[in-house]
């Protein structure tokens, strides 16, 4: 697969983005660090980017045989189960591996992100459907950065509160 350089751009500004949704969150947590910024720039411009672009194209080749509302909800319910509970307790490690908080990995991390996945599906489903539905595929990325960015805040909370 051939990368071109509008798609390095892409990866680079979302990784931007959820470097700066994440840098919020240890902010608010007294937890900003240079090294975590630099870690999940480097986490959202690759892995993620690689991942969440492949899986929203996967999404519209196996949705192009429903039409209407059947294919609005398979593509919102496709991208809800992408973003589960087991994606934020990899994304919390991550997050404390780059924090220099390995000691912080622990079974108690799977109970949080289980209560604020629970907590938080009402607003995954309207942002989900507005991401899959109403984003170009060409922006689902970022949208999805943007919207990730922002639960990286409420689950940097959620460890607080849940």
């Amino acid at each position: 697969m051939q990368i071109r350089e509008s798609q390095y751009f892409s990866y680079f500004i979302g990784g931007i983005i959820y470097m700066t949704g994440d840098a919020i969150a240890a902010f608010l947590n007294h937890e900003a660090d240079l090294w975590r910024s630099i870690g999940i720039f480097a986490v959202g411009s690759t892995l993620y980017a690689f991942e969440i672009k492949t899986y929203f194209r996967w999404i519209d080749k196996k949705v192009n045989v429903f039409g209407g509302l059947k294919r609005i909800w398979i593509k919102t319910c496709l991208a809800l189960l992408y973003f589960n509970p087991l994606w934020i307790v990899r994304h919390l490690c991550i997050v404390f591996l780059v924090s220099g908080k390995v000691d912080q990995i622990n079974i108690t991390i799977l109970q949080t992100a289980f209560s604020a996945f629970l907590f938080n599906i009402p607003v995954s489903v309207l942002a989900n459907y507005i991401i899959q539905n109403k984003t170009p595929l060409e922006y689902r990325f970022w949208a999805s950065a943007v919207f990730s960015g922002v639960m990286a805040i409420y689950y940097s909370m959620s460890s607080v509160w849940f």
